[in-house]
């Protein structure tokens, strides 16, 4: 239990010090699942929304791959975004392998149908006279779209924290598209990975203690956001 509790300590110390190396892997974290997230937002609503929202042949067709997409193995992405952004890929000539938004562009694939799939729910569970009264007092379109989703906004907001929580904690796509590169692409997850097998127990502890805290309030700002939105 010793080697647990030096480890623990020296991982504070690494926190409190503001060491460097630490800092960039969260810094690194931070802007690549930020920039993802932003993504999958300005095109999972959207999408949640016609989703929810419209009858059309095929929808049941359309939801049931959605949901299929929302246990799709990080590995299988990074593989198949590795497969077009590698040098002899289509993509490849945009030099995106082993930069962060390479990373991002892989994590927008993994989370936008969470993104699409409790968007959709959302705005299924409205009262079904909200549509007929926004009729009613004349609203077309997009302000139908708008006040739809401001009365699912906190079912909406959900949506979109824990597809966060699922980008920032993810680790197959951020090693495979990522590269681990100190200093440039080395994330929480796949720092603590590495630094853990090579006996750097203290600096993969720190890295654990701030995905913990993150973690935890993404699960805290999500039971309040239910709280709020029952």
């Amino acid at each position: 239990m010793d080697y647990i509790t030096q480890g623990f300590i020296q991982a504070i110390r690494l926190l409190f010090s503001g060491d460097a190396q630490t800092y960039s892997a969260i810094f690194t974290t931070l802007k690549v699942s930020t920039l993802s997230i932003s993504i999958s937002l300005l095109i999972g609503i959207p999408l949640g929304f016609l989703l929810g929202y419209f009858t059309f042949p095929g929808k049941r067709q359309c939801r049931a791959v959605v949901d299929s997409l929302l246990a799709l193995p990080t590995v299988v992405v990074g593989l198949l975004v590795y497969a077009f952004i590698t040098r002899r890929g289509p993509l490849g000539e945009f030099g995106l392998l082993f930069t962060i938004p390479g990373i991002a562009i892989a994590q927008t694939i993994l989370v936008t149908p969470i993104v699409i799939s409790l968007t959709a729910t959302a705005i299924e569970s409205l009262d079904r006279r909200l549509r007929a009264n926004l009729l009613t007092l004349g609203a077309q379109g997009k302000q139908i779209a708008i006040t739809s989703l401001l009365e699912a906004r906190y079912a909406v907001l959900t949506a979109g924290v824990t597809a966060y929580g699922r980008a920032i904690s993810e680790v197959g796509i951020s090693m495979m598209i990522g590269g681990n590169i100190k200093w440039h692409t080395r994330t929480i997850t796949t720092a603590i990975a590495l630094e853990t097998g090579k006996g750097q127990f203290a600096m993969g502890m720190a890295l654990g203690i701030v995905l913990l805290a993150i973690a935890f309030t993404i699960n805290a700002a999500i039971s309040s956001l239910k709280r709020k939105s029952a």
